[in-house]
């Protein structure tokens, strides 16, 4: 019905065919019939052109009215469009654990909104089956995690690669375990644990101890179970959690012994209470993704954010120097 808008608009910003066809670079007759085809499907004239200069009709007034109103919705989109792309307006919701929402996600999103004040960020906290399910379902944008998303439904960018320890509440004794193969939470931060020369421990050595374990369905659960089989011991569980920062202050208290990431150590003040031991990096060693949803559009602030925060450290996150 509005097809052809801009001929009738020039008619009547001119009130003139002759100057509305010189404006238009299109010949007067060709105008007008162009004209008489939208009154033709109307069923009424839009223009009186028994009056000089042509003056609207009823029908042409609401006509122009609904015209106008369709140019101010097309130059509201268009400005819309314009500050998506200048990153003016938009929002990004993120998911991640309650280590990833507490320690990774501040100083990234800090960054990305020093950068882009006017994107509305949002961080979600759950765990990894909620986090996947919301992902899927398109309340999320991004999760940032560390476990494997099936690669048929999710696109991934890699963040930072990690390393599993284990912690060991010092109240247990381990002396008979050496001395040489345990690590403070500042060898952690300094990356001894990195070293190839430094030794693994055998989860043989703790078969008779307590353990604080992640529930089913997170990475860590997934290694810490390869570690047990391989050592050939079944673990006396005490305690099973959703959260591995949970864990980690449960562990401090003496509960159990627990899996933690180096992400976590280097990021939580010292505790002296607890001590770490290497694990095996074919195990161990495990790469921290953002993912989003492969077959959902990937809007600019997600694209500018995933390129922000993945380009700055090949090691992250930085020392803790508490």
């Amino acid at each position: 019905m509005f097809q052809g808008k801009e001929y009738v608009y020039e008619v009547y910003k001119t009130k003139s065919f002759s100057k509305a066809a010189l404006n238009l670079y299109i010949s007067q007759p060709s105008l007008s019939a162009t004209i008489k085809k939208i009154e033709q499907r109307l069923g009424s004239p839009i223009f009186d052109r028994s009056t000089n200069p042509i003056q609207l009709t009823e029908c042409g007034q609401k006509y122009i009215r609904y015209i106008e109103h369709i140019m101010d919705m097309e130059n509201e989109f268009e400005s819309n469009l314009n500050n998506l792309a200048q990153l003016k307006t938009g929002n990004l919701t993120i998911g991640g654990s309650n280590l990833f929402s507490s320690y990774i996600l501040p100083p990234l999103l800090t960054m990305f909104m020093k950068k882009y004040p006017l994107i509305n960020v949002n961080i979600v906290e759950a765990n990894t089956k909620t986090l996947e399910k919301q992902l899927f379902d398109g309340n999320l944008d991004l999760v940032i995690d560390n476990y494997q998303y099936p690669e048929t439904n999710y696109d991934r960018h890699l963040f930072c690669r990690e390393h599993l320890v284990l912690a060991v509440p010092n109240s247990f004794s381990t002396d008979l375990i050496g001395k040489e193969l345990q690590l403070a939470a500042k060898d952690i931060n300094d990356n001894k644990h990195l070293d190839p020369s430094f030794p693994a421990i055998s989860m043989k050595d703790f078969t008779e101890y307590p353990f604080v374990l992640l529930r089913s369905g997170n990475d860590t659960r997934d290694r810490s179970e390869r570690l047990f089989k391989d050592a050939h011991i079944s673990p006396r569980i005490v305690l099973e959690l959703d959260q591995q920062v949970t864990a980690y202050h449960i562990a401090c208290y003496g509960m159990g012994i627990t899996f933690i990431s180096d992400t976590l150590v280097k990021q939580v003040p010292f505790d002296h209470r607890m001590t770490y031991y290497k694990l095996d990096d074919d195990i161990a060693a495990r790469n921290i993704y953002f993912y989003h949803k492969r077959t959902r559009y990937m809007t600019r602030a997600m694209d500018e954010f995933i390129k922000l925060t993945c380009s700055t450290s090949d090691e992250y996150p930085v020392k803790n120097e508490s």
